[in-house]
């Protein structure tokens, strides 16, 4: 990645040349606050979305040309942005179209776009009576961020129905093209991917690899440096196997999970479960028997509904956030001995 001073030399001619090639879906220093369900974050350096698989394509291609530092994202339902905001371009997926390819009288193939609305889609989907993705009526997120998380809810995930997805590449080690010096090089491309090589677990992909987060001794998380494209794979879009079913029974399991999401979760601004469930037990139990539930570090809070999730109660900055993801795994490694990993990702630059 360029060094600090370069990438902001480099904004001067990188804006021009962005809305040379897109035109008014760039915009300059746009905070990413606006752009996550948390509510904080500082401002990008570019901000673009990209509709299409072929825009994709061709920013990801002029961002490798110029070296331009390119962070890719979904909507920010599961997103932390750094209060640093993020230098060079932030760019939005937006590929929001979906069909039925194939159908017969059990069952029928959707493939969608990364961008598609997931509690939208599964309206739609129980209208034409098609069953499988029920679970994610109380899921505010995207169908590739859903693939990337391996999503799920209610007993059921993607890894039930995904069959393939269609994944860009643009690490030189998966493109696997050679340059002229017959170095690898890493022009970016689209490749579709059978389920089997997604590599789906309990919220988990092969596209989470590249994004681990340590944590130090004091319990701070601690994201990987950014790369010059981050992440250098990105699901594009996704087709699905789904059965067919009555639409009042699809409608009745719809309406019953958004219940249990209204009951059960927070009102305020928050990106989901901060933590992963360790095996057998449950974040928000152990968190809240470590008697952090309601616990504020500035505006950010613990949920005195449901301990799992960290609340924005008004002008919370991401350091208050952490600050608050770094207090309730020490004291629960501490009470328990439980290491609780991150569903929540870090993006930007920390």
């Amino acid at each position: 990645m360029p060094a600090m001073h370069d990438v902001e030399h480099d904004a001067n001619e990188m804006l021009p040349a962005l809305r040379d090639a897109f035109g008014a879906h760039v915009r300059a220093n746009e905070p990413l606050a606006r752009h996550g369900t948390f509510g904080v974050g500082g401002p990008a350096d570019a901000w673009i979305t990209v509709a299409s698989e072929a825009d994709l394509l061709r920013l990801v291609r002029l961002a490798q040309r110029h070296t331009w530092p390119l962070l890719l994202i979904g909507n920010g339902t599961n997103a932390l942005f750094s209060d640093a905001g993020a230098r060079g371009i932030v760019a939005r997926m937006d590929i929001e179209e979906w069909h039925i390819a194939a159908e017969d009288e059990n069952s029928a193939l959707l493939v969608a776009g990364a961008g598609v609305n997931l509690p939208k889609l599964v309206n739609d989907l129980a209208a034409r009576g098609l069953s499988g993705l029920e679970w994610g009526a109380g899921v505010p997120g995207t169908i590739g961020g859903a693939v990337v998380s391996n999503a799920g809810a209610h007993g059921a995930c993607v890894a039930d129905t995904i069959q393939t997805a269609r994944v860009l590449f643009a690490d030189a080690a998966e493109t696997g093209e050679t340059g002229e010096t017959g170095e690898t090089a890493a022009e970016a491309t689209v490749r579709e991917l059978p389920a089997a090589e997604l590599d789906l677990t309990y919220r988990r992909s092969r596209f989470r690899e590249q994004r681990e987060i340590t944590f130090d001794d004091a319990g701070r998380p601690m994201p990987p440096p950014r790369g010059p494209l981050e992440p250098p794979r990105m699901i594009a879009g996704a087709t699905f196997r789904l059965r067919r079913d009555d639409p009042d029974a699809i409608h009745a399991r719809v309406r019953k999970y958004r219940q249990h999401r209204k009951e059960t979760q927070p009102p305020q601004p928050s990106a989901g479960s901060v933590f992963k469930n360790p095996p057998g037990d449950y974040s928000g139990r152990l968190i809240e028997a470590a008697g952090l539930k309601g616990a504020r570090i500035g505006q950010a809070q613990i949920s005195p509904r449901h301990a799992n999730f960290i609340v924005n109660t008004g002008g919370a900055t991401s350091a208050d956030v952490v600050a608050l993801i770094a207090l309730a795994r020490r004291t629960v490694h501490e009470r328990f001995g439980v290491a609780l990993e991150l569903e929540v990702e870090l993006r930007g630059d920390w």
